[in-house]
């Protein structure tokens, strides 16, 4: 019998939800800070419609190395586990609401 509260791996993730939007961050890093209230504001504009994830690649390097991060942050848009968007640097929230809504 499977639980609801079962936790699910990064890549399970990608694959079950509709669209993931997946923030490579490190906690020293400046535009990264900024990046952090504007993602919260998107939460709060689409809801249920993108699932944010955030990655910090200084404890998942391996993760990083799979989606050849090379510079933070950096946004990945997944739809059904395919990567559809990738962006480097802050990402306005308009920007970013108009990105979900094409993949949507």
């Amino acid at each position: 019998m499977e639980t609801k509260n079962k936790k699910r791996t990064f890549a399970e993730i990608l694959n079950e939800e509709p669209l993931v939007l997946v923030d490579f961050f490190t906690t020293w890093c400046g535009p990264c800070k900024m990046l952090k209230p504007i993602l919260e504001e998107l939460h709060t504009k689409v809801g249920e419609d993108v699932k944010i994830l955030k990655v910090d690649v200084d404890k998942n390097p391996k993760v990083a190395e799979i989606y050849q991060i090379r510079g933070v942050p950096t946004l990945i848009l997944f739809k059904h586990g395919k990567n559809v968007w990738t962006q480097s640097g802050v990402v306005p929230v308009a920007a970013l609401q108009q990105v979900i809504q094409k993949y949507k």
